[in-house]
C-alpha cells in the first residue's frame, strides 16, 4: 500500500507503451465528457507523452477529439433526456454538483463551460447541465473545445518538456502527493456529509 501511486504510475506507463494505447486514450476522454469515469484523461495522456514524446501533440489532439465528441453527447443527454441523467446523478450522490453547475450557468452563462474544462467538478456534469439549460450549442462547442484543448495541450507540453528529466522527481514524490490528495479528498467528502 505504501507505494500504491508508484505502482499506478508504472501501470499507466505500461498501458501508454502499448500499440493500441491511443484507442484507450480516446475512449477515456470520450466517456469522461458525458459519463462518470473516475480517471481523467490527463492521467493517461501524460504517461503516453512520457513514453513517446515525439507524439505529444498527436496524443493531445486525440484526447481533445474524444472529449469534443463526448461533450456533444453530454449536451444531447442534457437537452433531450435530462430526467434520466438526473436519476443517474442522484444515484451517484452528485446532485449538489449538478445544482452548483446549473447555478453557475445561470450566473455566468457560456463562460462557465470554459471554466468547467479546467475545474475539479466532474466535467460531464457541466456538459449535461449545458444541454439541460438549452445553452447555445455553437457557443458551447467553442467554449468546450477551447478549454479542453488548452488543458490537454498544456498537459502534453508539461510531460514533453519535463519528460525524462522530470521522471526521477515524479517517482520520488508521487506516493507522497498521491496520498496527500487522497486524504484531502476524504476530508472534503466527510466535511460535506457531516
Amino acid at each position: 500500500m505504501k507505494h500504491l501511486f508508484t505502482k499506478l504510475l508504472d501501470l499507466a506507463l505500461d498501458i501508454a507503451s502499448k500499440p493500441k494505447a491511443v484507442y484507450f486514450l480516446f475512449t477515456i476522454s470520450f466517456f469522461e465528457s458525458f459519463f462518470f469515469i473516475p480517471l481523467p484523461p490527463d492521467f493517461i495522456l501524460a504517461p503516453m507523452v512520457l513514453s513517446k514524446p515525439q507524439k505529444a501533440w498527436f496524443y493531445a489532439g486525440i484526447t481533445l477529439l474524444g472529449s469534443f465528441i463526448g461533450s456533444c453527447i453530454g449536451f444531447a443527454i442534457g437537452f433531450f433526456i435530462i430526467d434520466v441523467a438526473i436519476g443517474f446523478i442522484e444515484t451517484l450522490g452528485l446532485q449538489e454538483y449538478y445544482a452548483q453547475a446549473v447555478s453557475w450557468f445561470t450566473t455566468w452563462g457560456t463562460g462557465m463551460v470554459f471554466v468547467a474544462g479546467f475545474s475539479f467538478v466532474p466535467y460531464w456534469i457541466f456538459t449535461i447541465a449545458a444541454g439541460a439549460m438549452k445553452m447555445n450549442f455553437i457557443f458551447f462547442i467553442i467554449a468546450a473545445s477551447l478549454s479542453r484543448g488548452i488543458r490537454f495541450y498544456l498537459v502534453a507540453a508539461a510531460a514533453y518538456f519535463g519528460g525524462e528529466k522530470g521522471m526521477p522527481a515524479i517517482r520520488k514524490n508521487i506516493d507522497k502527493v498521491g496520498w496527500l490528495i487522497l486524504i484531502l479528498f476524504v476530508v472534503y467528502v466527510l466535511w460535506k456529509t457531516i
